[in-house]
């Protein structure tokens, strides 16, 4: 008896112990926590998506390195933790599952490509930590009863908007009868979903409706088909890399139909991909990348000319809308630790009901608990390419 409570007595000792332990542990944990703002960035700085994650995470760097400079957010320094998902949807979801679990982030930016931000949500929702998203898709923060996930915000237009300034674009130039061509990934067919809906809407009929891989290398009998049907335009829905290898083979067949891309091919690469074959290719995008062709009382023009400025100087090339994603998620992230402070749910609160107009390098944002998105189509301009250069399509 004696022998067993004396081991007794020694468990209970090794529980306290272990108990203070822990406690000091954690205590020491939360004031680290609460000395640096924890965020995430995960993009696609590798694999068939790169050219559109790169300037998404070396924007998020270039700015985080900014703010800290001029003292973090409210005297707290910001520790950005980067992940590259390799363009791939697994990588996606582990490099998630990190940053939340084992990094405990506050919040999360990224998700380059559509699927791989549809794929990382689960994680955002079930952890309740904010995720803003700089894919396009709208499935990625609207459920299918049309109302906003609670945890996701979206930076991109959706495809909805760049779908319908197309649709718009066409009804202008009388333009009726066309091809309609998209990637076969979630952020084609959530687009093709899109022009279905709309299409009757401005007149428009799709004459063959067909879609090609992301991995592309010719298009040529998916175009041949198109020839036989004879549109008088073809839309090519698709992003970078895809989109160059489609229009290229679009006049190597010496097709001299108007070409429509979408919002996804804002990026000196496809020029660089594309060359000639490019050339003349309209579609709808952001400000951006005219910024200097604006118009000297338009809200955006000096805050686009600053973020143009700096990226130059900071990577010697072009800038792209896909950077303008992560300036506009994490300059919202700023506004809101301001106001609130470091608590994920504070700022999912304040970004859903606090915001108001905010002005970024996309447009100007009205964030509503109904539309975690907060852009119209007013926002996108219709751009074409004129000898290599970006162009403000006139009307």
């Amino acid at each position: 008896m004696k022998k067993r409570s004396i081991m007794t007595l020694l468990l209970l000792i090794s529980m306290l112990v272990l108990g203070a332990c822990n406690s000091s542990t954690e205590t020491a944990s939360s004031k680290k926590d609460s000395d640096t703002i924890k965020i995430a960035g995960i993009f696609s700085s590798s694999g068939g998506a790169a050219p559109l994650g790169e300037p998404g995470l070396e924007t998020l760097k270039m700015i985080v390195k900014k703010q800290n400079e001029a003292g973090g957010i409210n005297g707290k320094k910001i520790e950005l933790i980067t992940y590259d998902d390799k363009s791939d949807q697994n990588e996606a979801v582990l490099a998630m599952k990190k940053a939340i679990t084992q990094d405990k982030v506050s919040v999360v930016i990224g998700g380059t490509i559509s699927g791989n931000a549809l794929a990382m949500l689960t994680l955002a929702e079930q952890n309740k930590i904010p995720f803003i998203a700089t894919s396009s898709s709208y499935q990625i923060y609207q459920k299918e009863d049309g109302s906003s996930r609670e945890w996701i915000f979206k930076i991109p237009h959706n495809d909805s908007h760049a779908v319908e300034r197309i649709l718009q674009y066409l009804q202008e130039k009388g333009l009726s009868k066309v091809a309609w061509l998209n990637v076969s990934n979630s952020f084609g067919t959530s687009a093709h979903t899109e022009f279905k809906k709309l299409a009757s809407k401005y007149g428009v009929e799709p004459l063959i409706e067909d879609e090609f891989e992301v991995t592309v290398k010719d298009a040529k009998p998916m175009l041949t088909r198109v020839q036989k049907v004879n549109p008088q335009a073809i839309i090519v829905w698709g992003t970078v890399q895809e989109s160059s290898v489609v229009m290229k083979n679009i006049r190597e067949l010496g097709i001299k139909l108007p070409v429509l891309g979408s919002h996804g091919i804002g990026s000196d690469q496809l020029i660089s991909l594309g060359g000639d074959a490019v050339n003349d290719v309209v579609f709808p995008i952001g400000k951006l990348i005219v910024a200097d062709q604006l118009d000297d009382a338009d809200p955006q023009k000096k805050i686009l000319l600053d973020y143009k400025e700096m990226y130059e100087k900071e990577y010697n090339k072009g800038v792209s809308s896909f950077g303008a994603h992560s300036w506009d998620a994490f300059y919202m992230l700023v506004k809101a630790i301001e106001k609130v402070g470091n608590d994920p749910a504070k700022i999912r609160d304040y970004l859903e009901n606090d915001l108001g107009d905010f002005v970024g390098l996309n447009g100007i944002f009205n964030i509503t608990k109904e539309n975690h998105n907060g852009l119209k189509t007013d926002s996108l301009v219709m751009v074409r390419i004129k000898d290599g250069k970006w162009t403000i399509e006139e009307k």
